[in-house]
């Protein structure tokens, strides 16, 4: 397999693109230094978020991701004993705008549009997805939210949709798709499911023991992804020398 053997890219945008994170924990700092914590790492930060807001992906899969963030910050401090808002929850919910991208992003989406078609698959809503494009700076051939939706990953109903969106508009085969993503959790277990052949951009080296962070650590085994890449710059970089 090759990566030439594809003419459409399909990407998770936050952890692969954008880099969540930081700006999940910078997201954070306002509630922390409100409760006078310093105890707190980001590591444990990052650990709890994930657990939260998987769950409440699941409990509430229609609700907007702005809303949904805004739940999990109060979920957050709860679990912590920590003072919180709603003016402090709202902020964080409002915070995806704000989330810096990966500094190998931009210039790798670039050179990627030449061969190929992108399209977002992502589990955030149009406006927040939108705020995060202008960071990006690349126009995306289709972009499909958890908003569209109406579930969020791994829930295999949105890959369904973005299966059949993309053959009705756009005339694309599932065999053309590559799936490009950094979360086993919320992209490649259920792409693997949708029979989509995957390319694991894994930026927290999982593949070599690192931490999970803010994604859901998932009970099996890695995934075999075709392809892996530590960073899009190296995805980028592979796809040139394969058309060379």
């Amino acid at each position: 397999m090759k990566l030439t053997d594809f003419s459409v890219l399909t990407f998770d945008c936050y952890g692969t693109l954008i880099d969540w994170e930081s700006g999940i924990w910078d997201a954070f700092q306002p509630l922390l230094h409100s409760n006078g914590v310093d105890h707190i790492q980001r590591h444990d930060a990052l650990k709890a978020f994930a657990t939260i807001e998987t769950a409440q992906e699941v409990e509430t899969p229609a609700m907007i991701y702005s809303d949904l963030l805004a739940t999990v910050h109060e979920k957050f401090a709860a679990q912590f004993d920590l003072k919180s808002s709603g003016d402090m929850d709202r902020a964080f919910g409002e915070s995806v705008p704000y989330w810096p991208a990966f500094p190998d992003t931009a210039d790798a989406l670039r050179i990627l549009k030449r061969y190929y078609k992108l399209v977002i698959l992502s589990n955030v809503n149009r406006d927040g997805f939108a705020a995060s494009n202008r960071r990006i700076g690349v126009t995306f051939d289709a972009i499909y939210t958890a908003q569209d939706v109406g579930t969020y990953k791994p829930n295999d109903g949105n890959f369904d949709f973005l299966l059949s969106n993309l053959a009705r508009d756009h005339g694309v085969e599932k065999s053309e798709i590559l799936h490009t993503a950094q979360s086993l959790h919320h992209d490649h277990v259920p792409a693997h499911r949708a029979g989509l052949n995957r390319c694991w951009i894994d930026r927290q080296r999982l593949s070599e023991g690192g931490d999970w962070g803010a994604t859901a650590k998932i009970d099996d085994r890695l995934p075999d992804p075709d392809f892996l890449f530590f960073t899009m710059g190296e995805m980028a970089a592979a796809t040139v020398a394969a058309n060379s």
